[in-house]
């Protein structure tokens, strides 16, 4: 299991006791939503959430998943974001919102991305899935794929677009994870497209639907959707401070009513929870014992910072002790986990996050291996 999966099924697990801080954590507010999460993106904290588990119709937000393999497949030289992909009948008749691609003409990878970011258009998603997987039938399967291996435990994609299909669906906490990931996995091309307020193709200038852009600076992204089944939703995500937060909010009644909610789940999550840095990138938690290994010991830590949340005013009373796995022999991968760090908050547990190796150690040649089994027995 990558360490990322790891990370997050442990974070997003976090259990608060009815003894644990239960009366300082902070009242959320209420949200005229369907379903919402509120999630703290260093350490994939949920600070609020309504049946974020509940299976939904995603409609455009379908297009996160679109863009984070969109993305994959130009890092992996699948695609090259100055190639040109043809336009076939079946991108140019795709119905619902529209880049107003012509058919058997050619579109830049480029403009296919801000067609399907800010324009959502639904032709510029069936022509990156067809570029990418041939058929958006192979694309679907990739997507599957894909959230089985980022966590998302309820989802299921038919498309590349949110059309409408019953077998299409997922849930807060998946998009959720999906979005984190995306910001993560690609943070230059979440900052260079998803703040784009306005795409200009073919002569038709539309703007980005994410009305936040214009209302909050601080906001960057990310996404909206809309179907009738589906209602208003909207995934955004606010960087104040160097701090990050990511809101979903699905099944709004209206355009404007998702930017408001969405506004309003992010300010209390600012207002109400202090970030507290714990490590950074690649910092050592502590350096352990490696037996029959080509080294003695290994560094354990994390492959992102790790910030929590806590509630305003218990900062300080912030304690983390990182659990060892007894007798770690080699080899050791990076990524592996070596521990556990238990983060408890006045003297209440709060949290536990995996700890994992930051190197390879290969195995010992046979001397190396039988002079550390004798020191075993001894031990």
């Amino acid at each position: 299991m990558s360490l990322f999966r790891q990370f997050f099924l442990f974070a997003l697990s976090l259990l608060f006791s009815a003894q644990a801080l239960a009366q300082q954590l902070p009242v959320p507010p209420t949200v005229a939503a369907k379903s919402w999460l509120l999630m703290e993106i260093t350490s994939g904290q949920v600070l609020t959430a309504e049946k974020p588990d509940e299976r939904l119709e995603p409609a455009s937000l379908t297009k996160l998943m679109t863009a984070y393999l969109t993305f994959s497949a130009i890092r992996q030289k699948t695609i090259a974001i100055n190639q040109a992909l043809p336009v076939s009948q079946k991108a140019w008749k795709t119905g619902g919102s529209k880049m107003f691609i012509r058919v058997d003409t050619q579109v830049s990878v480029e403009d296919l991305i801000k067609g399907m970011i800010v324009q959502s258009g639904n032709d510029a998603c069936v022509t990156l899935a067809e570029g990418i997987a041939g058929s958006e039938e192979n694309f679907a399967q990739m997507m599957n794929r894909e959230a089985q291996r980022l966590g998302m435990k309820g989802s299921s994609f038919r498309n590349s677009t949110g059309l409408p299909d019953p077998q299409h669906y997922t849930t807060a906490r998946d998009l959720s994870l999906l979005t984190a990931a995306l910001i993560r996995d690609f943070p230059e091309d979440y900052k260079k497209y998803y703040s784009i307020k306005e795409f200009r193709y073919n002569n038709i200038t539309q703007p980005n639907r994410n009305r936040l852009l214009y209302i909050d600076p601080t906001v960057d992204g990310v996404k909206t959707g809309h179907t009738d089944a589906a209602g208003y939703c909207l995934i955004s995500s606010a960087l104040r401070d160097k701090r990050r937060l990511l809101s979903v909010v699905l099944g709004a009644t209206s355009d404007s009513a998702r930017a408001s909610e969405s506004l309003k789940l992010l300010n209390w999550g600012f207002i109400a929870y202090d970030a507290v840095p714990l490590y950074t990138k690649d910092q050592a938690v502590s350096t352990l014992r490696v037996w029959k290994g080509t080294q003695g010991q290994v560094k354990a830590g994390f492959a992102n910072d790790l910030t929590i949340a806590v509630p305003k005013g218990y900062a300080d009373k912030v304690k983390a002790d990182f659990i060892a796995e007894p007798r770690l022999i080699a080899p050791i991968q990076a990524g592996q986990k070596l521990g556990t760090l238990k983060v408890t908050v006045d003297g209440k547990v709060y949290g536990e996050y995996p700890v994992a190796a930051l190197e390879n150690i290969a195995i010992a040649g046979i001397f190396g291996r039988t002079v550390d089994s004798v020191k075993l027995w001894f031990n």
